[in-house]
């Protein structure tokens, strides 16, 4: 199993993305091989302030880095040669088994959809936050915003994609699938969030529990969180303001709030596209990007994409 780790994306780049990779690579299976995208005198460099073997590692030259500021398709077209587009060729080419990646989050969506491309039958491939459970499970809520304004159909078939996701990688039997609301009776909501309960609620293929309201994200109501990008995404950052204010105030913390840390998940994985792709937090650690490499190893090995592109062709069929 390869994992291709872009080396120069994130504000703490390349030292906190080396640093995460050596963590990683002492707790990852002995048969994964962590590749490094980026500058590769650089990273020899920081591997070696570690008095690390550069030998532990594939590295993988890309002159060119693509900024946290810089527009995503001029970026991409404009730089061939950065780490990220160099990751998605690897991953395009069946060189790298997943990439990863705590840069551009918008040239990381580009090139999922330009590069590797949406699998067949997926109208929107959705970004998918995890949501810590209070029985200490662990759930997801779809989009968390790539896709800010969606139509029914689309949020939907995140019902189906969520719902494949948590039954194969997080291991959650017959998944409970429920759209966030303001209410939970059928007829509350938007035009939206009312004609995407119908579709839902006929949806055969899920097991569809009804709304739930902000209240209910953390409890056992829903294992996958149905919402429209700028919905999900709201959400997301609330909830890890909230460890973050708490970290700030020296309240202590238990293993529920620990799992709001942006750190204890690693990232958030690109759902719906022909490979495993993993966005990490802009401000990535050592530690939240050696968790982003676990992520993509429990992707890998539950060939997630796979199974996606599986069902879809079964329920076309």
């Amino acid at each position: 199993m390869r994992i291709a780790l872009d080396a120069m994306g994130g504000d703490f780049a390349p030292q906190a993305v080396i640093e995460g990779a050596i963590l990683a690579k002492s707790s990852l299976p002995a048969d994964v091989e962590i590749l490094l995208i980026g500058r590769e005198a650089t990273i020899r460099e920081h591997l070696a302030k570690h008095n690390v073997s550069p030998s532990l590692f594939g590295i993988i030259n890309a002159d060119e880095v693509i900024e946290m500021g810089e527009h995503p398709t001029k970026a991409l077209t404009q730089k061939p040669n950065s780490s990220i587009a160099v990751g998605f060729g690897l991953l395009k080419a069946g060189k790298a088994d997943a990439f990863c990646s705590a840069g551009n989050t918008g040239a990381m969506l580009v090139g999922a959809m330009f590069s590797i491309k949406a699998i067949e039958g997926v109208m929107r491939p959705a970004i998918a936050g995890y949501v810590p459970k209070e029985d200490g499970r662990t759930g997801i809520i779809l989009d968390v915003g790539a896709n800010a304004d969606c139509k029914p159909e689309v949020l939907n078939q995140f019902g189906e994609l969520g719902s494949l996701y948590a039954q194969y990688v997080l291991g959650i039997e017959k998944p409970k699938v429920a759209l966030m609301n303001l209410g939970e009776e059928e007829q509350k909501g938007t035009m939206l969030t009312q004609a995407t309960y119908q579709l839902l609620k006929a949806n055969t293929k899920i097991n569809f529990v009804g709304n739930i309201e902000g209240r209910d994200m953390f409890n056992d109501k829903a294992d996958v969180v149905v919402a429209d990008g700028f919905t999900g995404n709201v959400i997301l950052k609330m909830a890890e303001s909230i460890y973050e204010i708490m970290h700030a105030r020296g309240i202590k913390t238990d293993s529920f709030f620990d799992q709001m840390n942006y750190e204890a998940i690693g990232g958030s994985p690109i759902i719906g596209v022909n490979g495993n792709v993993i966005i990490g937090h802009g401000v990535s650690s050592p530690l939240a990007v050696t968790n982003m490499l676990r992520q993509a190893q429990q992707m890998v090995t539950a060939d997630i994409h796979t199974k996606i592109k599986n069902a879809l062709n079964e329920h076309s069929s």
